[in-house]
């Protein structure tokens, strides 16, 4: 059984990843937990005025934090009603990214799935700030579902790599089940700048072709690009459902996250987006050390991913 953490701020932005979550797994056996966490800056006159009782400000806070999150768990339940999901609501006085940490640890939680942009979120900018935290800061994947995407099948997937990819990442399996469930084909893209790939990169595109042998995949080479022109470009050309990558610790994905959107990046912010941590990550694998030191040092020379 699948355990999926969805935090909300109650916004139509945070449902709709919600809903999102719901028909992505509509086959499955899962547990969802609901999570919303309040702190100071959440009081406001609203909270005193609908709970005039001679309560403490966090008291009324948690109050309504519960009530909102069974009326969302309600309506969900209303919406789909699936006998294979079930939910766990959890509400909590404490910074958002603390307690979507802690409660990763406490649960075993094996995605997280969570609106681009907050309530208040700026249009202008590629991903929440809330969603762009939480992929940096948490060991483990994430699903960002952009504002107002109305669901459809991930039939065709994206997926730009370096081929610096561990065989051993846990959540590798995560990428083939979705391919399972939903029948997709992977398409592997990589931003070939007239280096050839070194020994280990040749490994592990062997590595994923045996791996998603049963899965149809497509190996694609951008030829003189870097890997926004070739994202690009390749959703330019191709009906694409969803983006898969990596993080890794290097300036690309950093560049990505904190880049306003203008015109080359728009495409990136239309389909769901999934975000791997690498095992260097995660902290289960020191050999990624080597990789990241070759990386780098492309990276230098102005050559790499």
């Amino acid at each position: 059984m699948k355990r999926i953490l969805l935090p909300t701020d109650f916004s139509d932005n945070a449902f709709n990843a919600i809903r999102y979550a719901m028909q992505f797994f509509k086959n499955e056996e899962c547990t969802f937990y609901l999570l919303h966490t309040f702190t100071p800056v959440s009081y406001n006159v609203g909270y005193l005025i609908e709970n005039p009782m001679p309560y403490g400000m966090e008291d009324i806070a948690m109050m309504n934090s519960k009530r909102d999150i069974e009326r969302t768990e309600e309506k969900l339940k209303k919406e789909f009603n699936n006998p294979k999901h079930s939910f766990e609501r959890i509400s909590a006085f404490n910074m958002l990214i603390n307690e979507i940490k802690d409660t990763v640890d406490r649960y075993n939680i094996d995605l997280i799935v969570m609106g681009t942009k907050g309530a208040t979120g700026a249009k202008e900018i590629f991903i929440g700030t809330h969603t762009m935290y939480t992929i940096k800061k948490v060991k483990c994947p994430v699903l960002a579902v952009p504002s107002g995407f109305e669901y459809e099948e991930p039939k065709e997937i994206l997926f730009p790599t370096d081929y610096y990819l561990s065989s051993t990442n846990k959540y590798i399996p995560l990428i083939k089940d979705i391919c399972d469930q939903h029948e997709s084909r992977l398409h592997m893209l990589n931003a070939y700048y007239g280096i050839p790939l070194d020994q280990n990169q040749k490994t592990t595109k062997d590595f994923i072709d045996t791996y998603f042998e049963e899965n149809a995949h497509v190996f694609h080479i951008a030829d003189g690009m870097d890997v926004i022109e070739a994202v690009e470009d390749f959703q330019k050309m191709n009906i694409i459902n969803m983006l898969v990558m990596v993080h890794n610790k290097h300036s690309f994905f950093e560049n990505l996250l904190f880049k306003p959107v203008i015109n080359q990046i728009a495409y990136h912010t239309n389909i769901p987006f999934l975000v791997i941590p690498s095992e260097k990550r995660i902290g289960s694998n020191p050999k990624e050390d080597q990789a990241d030191k070759k990386r780098k040092e492309k990276e230098d020379e102005g050559l790499a991913v």
